[in-house]
């Protein structure tokens, strides 16, 4: 499984702002995800509370493919790309997209693999970090 993790902070503009921007995400944007080729689900939640961090996020979805290939198929597509657009023109600078893959590893209770490592990357290599979207 392959998500797409969207992260949204508050426009500024207060409250009026805030509102446009949510009717325009809804109508326009997310009317385009929903059209995008493998896309499994879409998730959109909203944040009702900060814990920890600096960032005013507003909103947090998510969209799931069934791989890394499908997600990348459709982060070429054409309803993805012109979500794009309409993503840089109702928010812009106001975004971070994360692809999150699936850490079995990482669970409670998972059994360390065999050899006594932890299971993580141990060279940068194996973390990707900053390679534009729909390069392998």
């Amino acid at each position: 499984m392959t998500t797409l993790l969207a992260l949204y902070r508050r426009p500024a503009g207060g409250d009026e702002a805030l509102a446009g921007f949510l009717a325009a995400y809804r109508d326009r944007h997310l009317a385009l995800v929903a059209q995008t080729p493998g896309l499994g689900s879409v998730s959109v939640r909203r944040v009702r509370r900060r814990l920890l961090g600096d960032d005013d996020l507003v909103l947090a979805t998510t969209m799931e493919f069934p791989d890394w290939e499908t997600a990348k198929a459709g982060l070429a597509s054409e309803p993805m790309r012109a979500a794009g657009d309409v993503l840089a023109e109702i928010a812009p600078g106001l975004v971070t997209l994360l692809v999150l893959e699936d850490a079995p590893e990482l669970q409670p209770g998972a059994a360390a693999p065999s050899g006594g490592g932890a299971g993580l990357p141990l060279a940068a290599s194996e973390v990707d970090t900053g390679r534009p979207l729909g390069e392998a």
